[in-house]
């Protein structure tokens, strides 16, 4: 009586398997890199970190750089001009499904995540009217996360802060559209 159920059973566990997905998800915390040194673009697995455009106010090329957050070893990435407020650049190597972001800013900062797709056209956004803040000065600044999630998302803007001020990237989890999983099954031969 088993036999007579072995092939639809069969059937059935190869159209589930290949029913699932799979995802994976991949992060960037900027803990290689080297504090304080402005740079044009910074490459980590195939992610790029550059500015949105170039300075106005300035002939100077624009540049990120990395920051310490003060009271912990952990690092971010963040606009290097002072006097000019320009949204950090995220491009993705491949377009990604979900991002999420753990940032930190100055405490007069809104923060802003906007995701665009290859074409240029807005497509997700998150943000806060402005950051979260320590209630006393003996606290660390508070981290906080931005998520954005939509299909096709080619890179991201990361703004908020005014002149002077700024949101740091502490770390960057993004996954790309999930793929089919494939499956081999065999029956296991009659006795």
């Amino acid at each position: 009586m088993l036999n007579i159920f072995r092939a639809p059973l069969t059937l059935w566990m190869a159209w589930s398997v290949a029913g699932l997905v799979i995802a994976e998800e991949n992060l960037i915390d900027f803990e290689s890199a080297e504090i304080g040194k402005p740079t044009v673009q910074w490459e980590d697995k195939g992610v790029v970190f550059e500015l949105a455009h170039a300075p106005t106010k300035s002939k100077a090329k624009g540049r990120v750089m990395f920051f310490p957050h003060l009271g912990t070893q952990r690092k971010g990435i963040l606009n290097a001009m002072a006097n000019e407020a320009i949204p950090v650049r995220v491009t993705f190597p491949r377009p990604a499904e979900t991002v999420k972001l753990t940032l930190w800013g100055s405490t007069t900062s809104a923060a802003l995540v906007e995701a665009f797709d290859a074409e240029g056209n807005l497509i997700a956004q998150a943000g806060l009217d402005q950051v979260p803040v320590r209630k006393r000065p003996e606290e660390h600044i508070p981290f906080f996360d931005l998520s954005v999630s939509a299909k096709h998302i080619a890179y991201l803007h990361i703004s908020g802060s005014q002149p002077g001020g700024f949101v740091a990237v502490d770390e960057l989890r993004w996954s790309y559209p999930a793929a089919p999983a494939t499956a081999v099954i065999r029956t296991p031969p009659k006795p």
